[in-house]
């Protein structure tokens, strides 16, 4: 009986997966077309909400300072679960969908290289599920659309959490585009960001620079006092920089400002933290030797993200129940195009990864059919440090979170590429997401009645958070909408 009703569950779900399929397609590729940048996601927010009005759901816009956040609800009562849905671009990736030729729709445009108009339109597509499950067999349930903007910025997700907005949730589901199908154990490192201005004092630089005190020496200083940090960090541990103000063009002027934005990425928040704060000692110690002031100010902050332990198996579960993309010739085809548009030397690279994940004597074979057709299962012993960071690490903190990766995209593909931008846009990305809609409504449905789980889940979050979330940003910072 109980298989009956598990295959039950499914059907349903598959039913309004597929009955739905034509407008979440053509809201995936008009939001790739759109290809919007961080918090200026304003049509492919619009069009996120009006779907979601249009099938029942209460939405709240402009939330947490935020003009592209809003949610949508439907249903009352418990469990309230939440599916997180994200729809930025990235500059300078303009590709023309399901073209494995670099083509760019417009030369120096954003594009959806991390293939986010899959991700909100997948998650969209879970919800509507979800709702329908529950209407269909009246059942107690409250399912809550997250629309975050600006994921490639500054984030979103870690003011949202600083609002409360995930306060109620007794789990969160989400999921990203990605090149094979799984529930990693992966983790995802905390990162902190900061823009350093040291104030100076100009000077003619060949008649009396001794009247001068240069700002540009002063982050240069700075520079060279992180690239002496470095030996001394932790495993893991990254510090990055870029100008964003290097003092003007003219040598024969002492600069009185320059600016540099750091970022510095560690395993946990905590770590992260501390890493800051020496940095933030170098940059004084770069004013003191050049006679410069100092401001510095926080402009984003991303906890460290890994899915909840008690709940992940369910969602891995749920993957093995569903399966794979259902692959045809066609899209094989169009995967291998897409792997072999890569350069001799990144192939080369890819190779080895495939190797090590899959085998080397089944490296020939997967470079023909370079699409994932199979689901590896959740290993909570096989996690490993990443070296990128997400806001939805600040989500886990708030509330038990569980991450799905499906295959939208070439085994070995490359993110932040052309590459992936076109194949966002494709029909292996169409295949890719409305396979994550069923695993994540599936999911849903599997864990709504599980009450010793979701209790189980929250105790984990709260040995995580210490009892309560706290925002790694200080309650002054705000989005830094137009100036990040």
């Amino acid at each position: 009986m109980e298989g009956n009703i598990m295959e039950k569950d499914l059907e349903q779900i598959r039913a309004s997966v597929a009955a739905h399929r034509e407008e979440i397609l053509s809201a995936n590729d008009r939001i790739h077309g759109f290809a919007e940048m961080a918090y200026q996601e304003f049509q492919s927010s619009e069009l996120l909400i009006g779907l979601l009005e249009e099938n029942g759901f209460q939405v709240e816009k402009g939330l947490a300072d935020m003009p592209t956040c809003f949610l949508g609800r439907w249903g009352k009562g418990a469990p309230v679960m939440g599916i997180l849905g994200e729809f930025d671009a990235l500059e300078c990736l303009s590709q023309e969908a399901g073209n494995p030729e670099h083509k760019p729709v417009l030369e120096g445009a954003p594009g959806h290289g991390c293939g986010h108009c899959a991700l909100g339109t997948a998650s969209l597509s879970a919800a509507i599920a979800v709702k329908e499950y529950l209407e269909r067999n009246q059942k107690s349930g409250t399912v809550i659309y997250f629309g975050c903007p600006a994921e490639e910025g500054a984030g979103a997700k870690q003011f949202m959490a600083r609002a409360g907005l995930f306060d109620d949730c007794d789990f969160v589901y989400t999921w990203h585009p990605a090149t094979v199908n799984q529930v990693s154990a992966d983790s995802n490192s905390a990162i902190m960001g900061a823009t350093f201005t040291f104030d100076g004092i100009t000077a003619h630089a060949g008649a009396c620079p001794w009247n001068g005190r240069s700002a540009l020496d002063a982050c240069e200083l700075m520079n060279v006092g992180c690239n002496y940090l470095r030996e001394h960090m932790e495993d893991g541990q990254r510090v990055h920089y870029a100008y964003s103000n290097a003092g003007g063009s003219q040598p024969n002027v002492v600069p009185a400002h320059a600016s540099v934005k750091y970022e510095v990425r560690a395993r946990r928040v905590s770590e992260v933290k501390e890493l800051f704060a020496r940095v933030v000692d170098i940059a004084k110690g770069a004013a003191l030797m050049t006679g410069t002031k100092l401001t510095y100010e926080v402009s984003m902050a991303f906890s460290d993200f890994e899915s909840n332990r008690t709940l992940a198996p369910i969602m891995s579960d749920c993957l093995k129940e569903v399966g794979a993309p259902a692959w045809d010739d066609e899209d094989y085809a169009l995967a291998e195009k897409y792997l072999r548009s890569y350069d001799p030397v990144t192939l080369d690279h890819i190779r080895q990864s495939m190797a090590e994940m899959f085998g080397a004597e089944n490296v020939p074979e997967i470079e023909k059919r370079p699409l994932h057709a199979g689901v590896f299962a959740f290993d909570p012993r096989s996690g490993k440090p990443q070296g990128g960071s997400t806001d939805v690490g600040d989500v886990s903190y708030a509330a038990p979170t569980v991450e799905l990766n499906i295959a939208t995209a070439c085994i070995g593909n490359i993110g932040h590429t052309w590459q992936m931008a076109g194949q966002a846009g494709s029909r292996i990305a169409h295949k890719g997401l409305l396979t994550a809609a069923e695993i994540m409504a599936l999911a849903c449905v599997r864990t709504m009645d599980r009450t010793d789980l979701i209790q189980k889940a929250k105790e984990e979050v709260r040995r995580k958070n210490g009892g309560h979330y706290q925002c790694p940003l200080p309650d002054s910072v705000k989005p830094p909408i137009g100036t990040y």
